[in-house]
């Protein structure tokens, strides 16, 4: 078991390769500080969402442009931080996935998924980087996480 906190700062270049790596790694701490099921489901698919918009949306796939990835897990709480080369973006302005007229959009899924799993989501102004912690108590089927 991890006494001391899992922490992996560092630049990604590629979208398929260090997306691959930083999953693994992340999953393997998870396992470390005992992170449920649903939690490595969640972070996985929060942590996929957010590196794949940074290089897609933010970095709008131009190369040599890169994603800044930082993490921390403990026993307690997993946060994680993407930012990419970007603009930014408002969080806001981006159509409700879920919205009648939006349900043929792609548009917007991630980030209700983020929402939706993430104990915390911040976008940080002016839109380009992104906080989101997945907090390590009990899951939605009440199974605890510790």
């Amino acid at each position: 078991m991890r006494s001391e906190p899992y922490i992996q700062d560092q630049i990604l270049t590629n979208l398929k390769t260090d997306l691959e790596k930083v999953q693994k790694a992340v999953a393997a701490a998870l396992v470390d500080c005992k992170y449920s099921e649903f939690a490595h489901f969640a972070i996985r698919l929060c942590l996929e969402e957010a590196i794949v918009n940074a290089f897609r949306h933010g970095n709008r796939s131009e190369p040599g442009k890169v994603v800044k990835f930082f993490c921390k897990i403990d026993h307690e709480k997993a946060e994680f931080k993407i930012q990419d080369e970007g603009e930014g973006f408002d969080p806001e302005g981006v159509p409700d996935p879920t919205a009648e007229e939006n349900l043929e959009i792609p548009s917007g899924r991630g980030l209700m998924l983020m929402r939706a799993y993430m104990s915390e989501i911040e976008h940080v102004p002016p839109g380009n980087t992104l906080r989101m912690a997945f907090k390590n108590t009990t899951d939605p089927a009440g199974e605890s996480s510790a």
